[in-house]
């Protein structure tokens, strides 16, 4: 039996920030991601403490150029051809379609750059999966009326969203609003562009900021069935099943509030309101969101089609505050004593996988969507720039063979799947170019040198497998 269907959405995914480059050509603005630099100043900016909301010489800022996507898409697409992708999951720079956020007219140069990429991925039979906004704020939206704090931005993304989906109709089917919407909690001004006062209360901030940002998802996905009837639009969560550490109560408990913590963004966009536990922590915590009686019935009536998520590692949480922490990964989990752990720390667990779609499936009855998974991983080439990555192709096969699983042995419906970087691109945890995910090697370092050639990947060839035979060869062990 094929536990996949025939029209199984295969792809690999990335994002504008982290491999488009070209961030002052073609009259795009300057936005957040721009100025998150590498280094050891990167966690203070990203988590919303920048010295300025401008560029300096004394860091690196890696997404400037990033792998130039914008300059080798034709290259990277029919790379992606070449693999037989379905999908290519992408992302629209704010900027580069609205260089201030708040212009009146949209910049057609960024219009018609998307436009060539989406035509070139129909040439190749790839359908495009669009995320409207993974992480970009425009600096001017961010400077002049306080980025998402500001219900002001709800106005300015209804007309980005109106823009993109007249402009795209036809071209893109696929939507998602917000990427990893919960990240605002973890890194918000990498996730939000959100950047926090001297004395501030940054839990009320982050929390307004995010329903501005959820009455924005229910207000696209409201205008995107508006404009074709045909758009499908998800929502988008940093995923990964909390395990209690041990079977005491309290630990149960804690990784219950720890999974809340993520979940309840979700469930206001797939169900349409918030749960009651959140209404109860916010009025613990004297959180305000002035919310009105219009963004509670666009929250109700305008709900996702399917859930996204991405899924790199379970987490683990316990009541004792004692216990070792993992590194290197933006969402801090406790070790997980069960589980090895990567270069970077993070957990590898492609069972869990399996559960977080069940748990995700369980919980709102809505198709799934997986858009990122993936190992960071440093990658030796050879003269040729050919890699080796056996680690790789073990990590993907075993979540694959998990997803799998979850389809056919769970009834989990499942739309697709994108791993996360195809191409290897700038991660976003840490800023660096060693920290690679990708079936396509790009010759460039942390530094920022090379020569930005693209070469294959003995992953590229196995994918390529995987996709020919919709997964069945892993069934064979191959």
């Amino acid at each position: 039996m094929m536990s996949l269907p025939e029209n199984f959405l295969w792809g690999g995914a990335t994002a504008a920030n982290q491999c488009e480059g070209a961030y002052n050509i073609g009259g795009r603005g300057l936005a957040n991601v721009d100025i998150c630099p590498s280094g050891k100043d990167r966690y203070r900016v990203i988590s919303g403490h920048p010295d300025s909301l401008k560029p300096d010489d004394d860091h690196i800022y890696p997404g400037m150029e990033a792998v130039d996507f914008y300059h080798h898409y034709k290259e990277d697409i029919a790379l992606l051809g070449e693999m037989g992708f379905k999908t290519f999951r992408l992302s629209i720079a704010w900027t580069r379609i609205f260089p201030n956020g708040d212009e009146e007219q949209p910049n057609e140069e960024g219009l018609k750059f998307y436009e060539d990429v989406f035509r070139e991925c129909h040439k190749y039979g790839i359908e495009p999966l669009v995320t409207i906004t993974h992480f970009d704020c425009p600096i001017h939206l961010i400077k002049e009326y306080g980025g998402w704090k500001n219900r002001k931005l709800i106005d300015f993304y209804k007309k980005l969203v109106t823009v993109l989906f007249t402009r795209y109709k036809g071209l893109v089917k696929y939507w998602l609003t917000f990427n990893e919407i919960n990240m605002i909690l973890h890194a918000p001004f990498m996730g939000a562009g959100l950047v926090f006062e001297e004395g501030e209360n940054e839990m009320q901030a982050k929390y307004l900021a995010a329903h501005h940002e959820l009455v924005a998802s229910a207000e696209a996905t409201r205008i995107a069935r508006e404009i074709d009837p045909e758009n499908q639009v998800g929502c988008m969560l940093a995923a990964g099943q909390t395990y209690p550490y041990s079977c005491n109560p309290a630990d149960v408990w804690k990784a219950q509030e720890k999974d809340r913590e993520n979940y309840f963004f979700i469930d206001v966009q797939a169900r349409g309101e918030y749960p009651a536990y959140a209404e109860k922590f916010f009025e613990r915590e004297g959180i305000v969101l002035n919310m009105t009686e219009e963004d509670r019935r666009l929250l109700k009536e305008h709900t996702v089609d399917f859930i996204s998520f991405s899924y790199y590692s379970s987490r683990c949480a316990s009541a004792d505050a004692s216990i070792d922490k993992t590194e290197g990964n933006v969402f801090a989990t406790l070790k997980n004593p069960y589980l090895k752990a990567s270069e970077w720390g993070w957990q590898i667990d492609p069972l869990g996988l399996r559960i977080t779609m069940n748990v995700l499936y369980d919980r709102y009855q809505k198709p799934l969507f997986i858009v990122e998974n993936g190992l960071g991983a440093v990658d030796y080439p050879d003269e040729k720039g050919y890699v080796e990555d056996d680690y790789r192709i073990e990590y993907l096969k075993q979540h694959i063979r998990a997803m799998m699983d979850a389809v056919e042995l769970d009834g989990v419906k499942l739309l697709g799947y994108t791993s996360w970087g195809c191409i290897d691109l700038v991660s976003a945890s840490t800023g660096e170019m060693k920290k690679r995910y990708g079936f396509i090697y790009v010759d460039k370092d942390d530094q920022g040198s090379g020569t930005l050639k693209r070469s294959r990947k003995k992953s590229f060839y196995w994918y390529k497998k995987v996709i020919e035979t919709n997964g069945e060869c892993l069934k064979e062990n191959i």
